[in-house]
């Protein structure tokens, strides 16, 4: 028994998050789209101003390349890990818990002017 035989939703969407995500990534990894990152778009000038947003962009944008490697993975390799994955996916949680605590803290840290 494979993932795909205990999934529930369409194949396709997985696919769609994936490219999405790839978007916001090149763009984020490209030094744009400062203004797509939370809680940076909404900040008043003065907090903006003691940012680097090219690198702040470049940053995030190399955090979500890794969170968009593991949604592609999980699309490739959907017909071939194994059901008990669904049960281990607690790895890719903490992958990902671990990425976001990264870019906070070089965000916080490298990113300062």
């Amino acid at each position: 028994m494979t993932l795909k035989d205990i999934s529930s939703g369409p194949d396709w969407i997985i696919w769609v998050v994936g490219i999405i995500l790839a978007i916001f990534s090149i763009i984020l990894l490209t030094g744009h789209g400062a203004n797509l990152i939370a809680g940076y778009n909404t900040a008043s000038k003065e907090v903006k101003d003691k940012y680097n947003a090219k690198k702040l962009s470049r940053v995030v944008g190399g955090g979500m390349t890794v969170i968009t490697g593991l949604v592609f993975a999980m699309g490739i390799f959907e017909n071939v890990l194994p059901a008990s994955f669904a049960a281990i996916s607690l790895i890719i949680i903490i992958i990902i818990i671990i990425d976001i605590v990264i870019m906070l803290v070089i965000a916080n840290t490298v990113c300062k002017k």
